[in-house]
């Protein structure tokens, strides 16, 4: 077991994104003092000698790199480069620095993506590199891939303690809420909301709403993050999730009763469901002594309503805005 010390030097490699800003909630609600973070102007993570400057100047403790590009299956299947590039990036420059700076330890977040395709259900660790990957991520994966083989990598060769976590699907306060690249959550609350002001009140939803997903609110995993960094040191990357999943058709029938009751609800069957089923096997976390405390129906509301208050509204529709949130954390 790690304990960290709350006066330690705590980096948050992506402290803006969905991810990151909830681990800064979370970091500081635990009595951290000194948590470190920089925006992309301030420094630029595809930059390994930016990067080095920075560590060497900061000199960080502890190093969570929840940083990336990030989006959904329009987003990956338009920006391959920008995808593999960045990611692939960013891991290298961080995880690298990290180890010239002699930090105590690093928690690297992957992403539930990097499983085959047609895993065996629910995904146990064991399944990577098992099988093809799906093919509207691929580019995102194929980067999220590397980054474990990366921590890995350096333990083997430096002894460095840099672990890695895999995330189901995640959503909550601080989420992309842009038609071009979010996440499948995010997408669905924006297109409900949005149609209360046309005629037809009327959603049309990607695929044919049968692949299965699993919903992680983003306040759990930045508590199992902390969780793992102080239980958590092996080679193996770890899963994080719920344990369980349900279909596109079941969410989007919960989030219209919680944006738009009165919208009707049709299917685009032209457009790609996606991976038909990716259930993480959470066996090896229970095992640890975590499991997440936020169930999907409250989660969902608490998510609306920050998004309401993102907008300036807290009740009917006076006026659709960009969100604002980064595609980038």
């Amino acid at each position: 077991m790690t304990h960290l010390d709350r006066d330690a030097r705590v980096y948050v490699a992506g402290h803006r994104g969905l991810v990151g800003s909830a681990l800064v909630r979370r970091l500081e609600a635990e009595g951290f003092a000194n948590i470190l973070t920089a925006t992309r102007d301030e420094l630029d993570l595809r930059d390994q000698s930016e990067v080095s400057r920075w560590f060497e100047a900061n000199q960080p403790d502890y190093v969570f790199l929840v940083a990336g590009t990030v989006g959904g299956i329009l987003a990956n299947s338009t920006r391959p480069a920008e995808f593999i590039y960045d990611n692939l990036m960013i891991h290298g420059t961080v995880v690298h620095s990290a180890y010239e700076t002699k930090v105590h330890k690093l928690l690297y977040l992957g992403s539930s993506c990097i499983y085959p395709r047609d895993a065996t259900q629910p995904i146990t660790e064991e399944q990577l590199l098992t099988g093809p990957l799906e093919a509207t991520n691929e580019w995102y994966a194929i980067a999220k891939i590397a980054g474990i083989k990366l921590c890995q990598a350096y333990r083997r060769q430096y002894g460095c303690d840099f672990i890695s976590a895999m995330p189901t699907n995640l959503y909550g306060p601080g989420d992309n809420f842009d038609l071009d690249s979010s996440h499948v959550i995010p997408a669905l609350m924006r297109k409900f909301h949005d149609a209360k002001q046309s005629d037809p009140n009327e959603v049309a939803v990607w695929g044919t709403g049968s692949a299965f997903r699993e919903f992680l609110h983003v306040d759990d995993l930045a508590a199992a993050c902390l969780y793992l960094m102080e239980h958590y040191s092996d080679d193996s990357h770890i899963n994080v999730g719920t344990g369980v999943d349900l279909s596109i058709k079941q969410l989007a029938e919960t989030i219209r009763i919680v944006v738009n009751p009165d919208a009707q609800l049709t299917w685009d069957k032209s457009k790609p469901d996606g991976t038909p089923r990716k259930l993480l096997d959470v066996t090896r976390l229970r095992s640890l002594g975590w499991s997440p405390s936020i169930d999907l129906d409250a989660g969902l509301a608490s998510t609306y309503q920050w998004y309401l208050d993102q907008i300036g509204s807290r009740s009917e529709l006076r006026g659709v805005e960009q969100s604002t949130a980064p595609t980038q954390s």
